[in-house]
């Protein structure tokens, strides 16, 4: 469910990124450019740098009520995009306030931490060449990467050679 309702999430702020002001009377959409990706893709790393910058300010664990959102959000969807500074502020004041914050210092609960820097930038990577793996015709390149890094993986950890891909 949290997969899907991240992936409308995507559609959505692509739809609203993507809107090109100048026929925007119009109702006319036009697919973001790679300058635009550019620029609002460095906006939202800084955005996100910013974030792991400040995470332990914020309480490690959400303090609002079950509907606390839907109290926050319009009934509809809006008649046009916002900003991406809009959509970031949004994030700010009414996403942040209900995300348990994982990455916090102060978070020792269930996990010491379930990502890194280095993983978002993968996952930024193999977002952009929109890389799915879930088989080797779909990507033999994903496929392969993943046995030769878990392959490595059993070799630091010593493992059996039957742990390895040819055992």
């Amino acid at each position: 469910m949290y997969a899907f309702v991240m992936i409308a999430y995507e559609s959505w702020l692509e739809f609203i990124l993507s809107w090109n002001r100048e026929y925007g009377s119009r109702n006319v959409l036009k697919p973001m450019d790679s300058e635009q990706m550019r620029e609002y893709g460095h906006r939202m790393v800084d955005f996100i740098a910013d974030y792991y910058k400040t995470i332990e300010t914020f309480p490690v664990r959400s303090q609002v009520q079950p509907g606390y959102l839907h109290n926050l959000l319009p009934d509809s969807a809006p008649d046009h995009p916002e900003t991406l500074e809009q959509v970031l502020d949004d994030v700010k004041a009414k996403i942040l306030p209900g995300v348990t914050h994982w990455q916090s210092p102060s978070f020792f609960a269930y996990y010491p931490s379930n990502s890194s820097v280095a993983g978002f930038l993968g996952e930024m990577l193999s977002t952009g060449l929109n890389v799915i793996g879930f088989s080797w015709v779909a990507s033999p390149a994903a496929t392969e990467l993943e046995i030769i890094v878990l392959d490595w993986l059993a070799k630091l950890l010593n493992l059996p050679e039957q742990f390895l891909s040819k055992g």
